[in-house]
């Protein structure tokens, strides 16, 4: 009886919800834009294309597949990219950089769902195709996802674990229809999948790295690799979706080049030459003192101060609970009180930042600032009581010290709680239970993170603490990374309007011994679960808005990660005939809408 009413219920899926084929969805409500709208608001429709423009990153790369983990990390820029835009491979829908969380448009023409969205329908666009000219097909998508649910890296190998059927439907349509694991957001995640060519791709070979070039769907065909040092990417004449509305505006430059280095200084040399067009800042130090070269004195590059709208985010020291030392939360804690922001900020940036104290900070999500209300203290239940009030009440900040490096005030407090946690000082030493002195270490990437870390281990020394600081190349961090080979690592959680299925990659039980994903904590407590699942069963913005709040709450109040700074802007600098829309959009200054003015 109970598998025939499954099947009648998806029978008469499409007649109960909202079957009518829409153009765009959004996570909560409806997407901003009309089904008639003509392009994104962000980008100059009018663009003439042509030109070129040369990036410039720090690594390596030795593989073309982002989608296994063996070249999770070290994969060529561009093929799959966040910041650069997707220039090879691309999904069924796109998303807006001007919306919290809507999609639209791109390898599906529209989309079918219900209102409980059991299920959803993607209906693909008749004129994709892939470069070699074979259409994009259901075939297509079908293969793309078991293929990386069997092979793929986290979070593709898991997308369909919430998935009870996918089926084609027709000729050119394919419909997932989900189980209990599935919530609200997870036909939009499956939206935003990465679709393969069936006909081009070798399974049996697909998890190993590879540096032979495959065939996309994007705008843009690899021209040339030099392993390790640069790819060039030429635009595709034929591609198919350079006049759908999601996709005017953007792709503008004929050629695209993306050339690694091993330091930021030399890359930063480079873009002071012109052999980087475009350098994105990220150190208020070198902001304010770094730009004082002839092309910026003559107006040939232009330093630029982006406000997005977005949430703050997270930059600290993060503690690997993998390790039982730091199971104790009364130590993590003690090590937070331990850390001399003040002085940090004074000697290193010039008093340039303000300390951070949410995950959501400078918005409408985040606790600090916003006292739980009766939704959160429901959502929250028994986690709240052993909870500090002052974290309820989102009054709670960190530590604030006289800048001196050494407060005896602050450091006293700390000292009282590494007590609490089963540390004395004993000659000059912090001694723990077992009678061994506390010691561990900070893997840092870079000079910028060893200066904090620096800073750091000076003020540890002062109650008997031995830090050790480990630099290590790109390529080791990116491998100790994936495998969680570190005590403490410095790493940055950016924070969007619309957190949702990525917090299970990066604070969910799930995740803790899932190698190669965010959960660089290893974090595993029950009451997180339930606020990311809270958060992803929300249906009003009301609901989501507590759950996303009470959720910081925990993370706060758990201590996994000693807070740094945060900007509240983007820093970007670029030379003058790189050029762009007057205003950015909610998530700040977008380079794959940029284009070359020399080409106008």
């Amino acid at each position: 009886m109970r598998r025939l009413l499954l099947c009648l219920s998806m029978l008469l899926a499409p007649a109960l919800g909202h079957a009518e084929p829409v153009h765009g969805i959004a996570m909560h409500g409806d997407p901003a834009l009309p089904s008639d709208f003509k392009n994104f608001p962000y980008v100059n429709p009018d663009v003439k294309k042509g030109g070129e423009i040369t990036y410039g990153v720090v690594g390596t790369f030795d593989s073309l597949n982002s989608f296994v983990l063996k070249g999770m990390r070290t994969t060529a820029r561009g093929i799959w990219d966040p910041e650069y835009g997707n220039l090879f491979y691309e999904s069924l829908m796109t998303r807006s950089s001007d919306e919290p969380f809507s999609l639209y448009g791109l390898l599906a023409e529209s989309v079918e769902w219900d209102d409980d969205r059991t299920y959803i329908q993607f209906n693909l666009n008749p004129k994709a195709h892939w470069q070699d000219g074979q259409p994009v097909t259901a075939d297509d998508v079908i293969f793309s996802f078991n293929l990386l649910a069997e092979k793929g890296r986290p979070p593709y190998n898991n997308r369909l674990k919430t998935v009870e059927k996918m089926e084609k439907v027709g000729e050119n349509s394919v419909r997932f229809t989900f189980n209990d694991k599935a919530n609200r957001e997870t036909p939009l995640i499956i939206a935003m999948s990465p679709i393969l060519p069936k006909h081009a791709v070798n399974a049996d070979t697909f998890e190993q790295t590879s540096l032979d070039i495959p065939v996309g769907s994007g705008p843009y065909k690899i021209k040339s690799i030099t392993p390790g040092e640069q790819i060039v990417y030429e635009r595709d004449p034929n591609y198919w979706g350079k006049d759908i509305p999601a996709k005017v505006g953007f792709d503008n430059y004929d050629k695209i080049t993306v050339k690694y280095f091993l330091q930021q200084a030399t890359l930063f040399e480079a873009f002071k030459k012109g052999n980087v067009n475009v350098y994105p800042e990220g150190d208020a130090t070198h902001w304010a003192r770094a730009y004082d070269f002839p092309a910026v004195q003559n107006g040939d590059v232009v330093k630029e101060t982006v406000k997005p709208g977005l949430p703050s985010g997270m930059l600290g020291f993060v503690f690997n609970l993998r390790r039982p030392l730091f199971q104790n939360e009364t130590l993590r804690e003690a090590l937070t009180w331990a850390l001399d922001f003040e002085w940090m900020n004074k000697n290193l940036y010039g008093n340039q930042f303000h300390r951070t104290e949410s995950f959501w900070q400078n918005s409408d999500l985040g606790a600090y600032g916003h006292a739980a209300d009766e939704r959160e203290l429901k959502l929250l239940g028994p986690a709240k009581d052993k909870m500090d009030p002052a974290i309820l009440a989102g009054t709670y900040e960190m530590p604030v010290t006289d800048g001196s490096g050494s407060d005896r005030k602050v450091l006293r407090k700390a000292v009282d709680l590494f007590k609490q946690a089963g540390y004395t000082i004993q000659g000059r030493q912090m001694v723990g239970p077992d009678g061994k002195p506390l010691a561990f270490e900070v893997m840092t990437q870079n000079a910028d993170q060893e200066k904090m870390a620096l800073a750091y281990q000076r003020t540890l020394k002062l109650i008997g603490i031995n830090m050790a600081i480990r630099t290590v190349d790109d390529a080791q961090y990116q491998s100790r990374s994936n495998s969680y080979d570190y005590d403490v690592i410095i790493k940055a959680y950016p924070s969007s309007l619309s957190p949702g299925a990525e917090q299970l990659y990066r604070w969910g039980s799930v995740s803790k011994d899932m190698e190669g994903t965010f959960n660089y904590a290893g974090v595993a407590d029950p009451d997180i679960d339930r606020m990311i699942d809270a958060m992803l069963q929300a249906r009003s913005q009301e609901d989501f808005t507590a759950a996303v709040r009470a959720y910081d709450r925990l993370l706060v109040a758990g201590h996994y990660v000693i807070p740094l700074y945060y900007v509240g802007e983007q820093w970007v600098a670029r030379w003058k005939f790189i050029d762009h829309v007057e205003k950015a959009p909610l998530y700040g200054y977008q380079l794959e809408t940029w284009w070359d003015a020399r080409a106008q």
